[in-house]
């Protein structure tokens, strides 16, 4: 090739800059350059994408074991810290809970939760926390949640009195704590059931929807697939869908004179009662408007019925499976309960097995196995690494649940291990946290677990359970299902025989 005399100079001027360019960047580069975790290799535009597989926290909890309990990887092109063990999340949820108090924008629950008007979702600021104080004061107190316990009670009975109108045959026990959990939290929330309108399933599809992964949300250039592939638009039908239900319960309640009485006579407002009377006298100082009481309306649906579904199903399930602690837990609940007909929710507290049972289940089976995803508003050092902001974080529960530094014999079901133990679900013990920890951990956790514990007692205290057509206890199917909550594969059936 012959190159001009005239463009010669200039083109050795151009490679030279060019070369004093990179060499500049390198070193800028080699000096400001970040600790960063370890971090799996990856591909382009996917980055570790194609290694979470099937079962996310499985593929990183054997990731893990490679690259330690504090890893980075990259989801698109969204950094994203992946912790593994007690001592990490320890550092994350206590140590540096304020930084790490932000949420990530996702478009699925921006579309689902009025633009994330909820608490789950919702950014760290002013609004979250006087939104958090009004759920945590006026819906989700001990409290108030004690004030419910005419609903559990009637809710209850009639999972009992289902199972014994079917002596010696198979029942569907799935479907019935599907029930108990929808008409417990219709009757809260909404102060009725509404099963002749297809809430539940409704809400089934919402929740199937907030599980489905969205491109944009990760790799954003790429966002015009979700438009492509119909996401987008079947999240916004989805919405308009219990938008247009939820507006009904509203008007509904506009016209109610009064609330469900409890066993003294007196009444007892529920969820939207009393996010109404919030809105209208503005006690708090807060503007409630009708798409946050909406959002948190969903929050306590979303939040409430698929982990307690899942936590009860798999707490029976786990049950029936090892007939030894079946029969311990049955001897407490009868000692207990000295012949009375049902088991009343002050007997609770005397049943310290069956406590330990719903923890050993909850560690088992965490609802929630990769808490949802928090944000570093600031940059941060963690355990010497440096974090920019906007990194996400995911605390992986069920492999902290399952760590053999944490927990002897982690992965077979023994009650007994919290029998002499002071790890709890509060939040304090990093190595169990079914319901997360620091500011973000659920505000509705005793609301729940009265939940799970007064029906799970009073259902071993009036029947043994053994499963169908001969089945042993031990080939009992655990298969698993994915998906935000880990529920059974299969539904759980079973005989019930009565007791007392």
């Amino acid at each position: 090739m012959v190159i001009c005399s005239q463009t010669f100079p200039l083109s050795l001027f151009l490679i030279g800059t060019l070369i004093i360019f990179v060499s500049f960047k390198w070193f800028s580069q080699s000096k400001t350059k970040k600790n960063t975790p370890p971090s799996p290799p990856t591909l382009p535009i996917i980055g570790n994408f194609h290694q979470l597989g099937s079962s996310p926290r499985r593929a990183l909890r054997d990731l893990s074991q490679k690259y330690g309990p504090l890893m980075l990887l990259h989801l698109g092109s969204v950094p994203t810290l992946i912790a593994s063990s007690a001592e990490v999340a320890q550092e994350i949820m206590k140590t540096h809970d304020l930084a790490f108090s932000d949420r990530p924008s996702l478009s699925i629950p921006d579309i689902l939760f009025y633009k994330s008007k909820d608490i789950a979702f919702s950014r760290y600021g002013e609004y979250w926390r006087q939104l958090k104080s009004i759920v945590v004061l006026h819906l989700l107190s001990n409290s108030r949640v004690k004030s419910y316990s005419k609903v559990r009670k009637e809710e209850t009975s009639r999972v009992i009195d289902a199972l014994g109108d079917s002596p010696g045959s198979s029942v569907d026990m799935s479907a019935l704590l599907g029930i108990y959990t929808s008409n417990v939290l219709c009757r809260v929330a909404f102060g009725r059931t509404y099963e002749g309108l297809g809430f539940t399933n409704k809400l089934k599809k919402f929740v199937n929807m907030l599980g489905t992964f969205c491109v944009g949300s990760f790799i954003p250039w790429l966002s015009w697939i979700d438009r492509l592939t119909g996401l987008k638009g079947k999240a916004y039908e989805i919405f308009n869908e219990l938008d247009r239900f939820l507006e009904g319960v509203i008007k509904e309640h506009l016209h109610k004179k009064t609330g469900e009485a409890d066993d003294q006579g007196e009444e007892t407002q529920d969820f939207v009662d009393i996010l109404a009377d919030i809105q209208r006298e503005n006690a708090t100082g807060f503007s409630l408007s009708d798409d946050t009481l909406k959002a948190v309306i969903m929050d306590v649906f979303v939040a409430g019925s698929d982990t307690v579904f899942s936590s009860l199903e798999w707490a029976i399930s786990e049950l029936i499976k090892h007939p030894r602690v079946m029969k311990k837990l049955q001897e407490e609940v009868t000692k207990v309960a000295q012949g009375k007909p049902m088991i009343p929710e002050e007997d609770l507290d005397e049943m310290k097995y069956l406590k330990s049972v719903v923890k050993e289940a909850l560690r088992l089976h965490a609802p929630l196995p990769l808490l949802l995803a928090r944000e570093a508003r600031q940059a941060v050092n963690l355990m010497g690494y440096d974090v920019p902001p906007k990194t996400q974080v995911v605390i992986n529960a069920w492999a902290i649940a399952r760590d053999p530094a944490s927990w002897e014999e982690p992965e077979d079901f023994k009650p007994e291990r919290f029998l002499n133990s002071t790890v709890d679900y509060k939040g304090i013990h990093y190595e169990f946290l079914p319901f997360g920890a620091g500011r973000r951990g659920c505000p509705g956790l005793y609301f729940g677990i009265t939940l799970i514990e007064v029906i799970l007692a009073n259902i071993v205290y009036k029947y043994d359970l053994t499963l169908p057509n001969g089945v042993k206890s031990e080939d009992l199917d655990m298969t698993e299902a994915d998906g935000i909550t880990v529920q059974r594969k299969f539904p759980l059936l079973v005989v019930s025989s009565p007791r007392v």
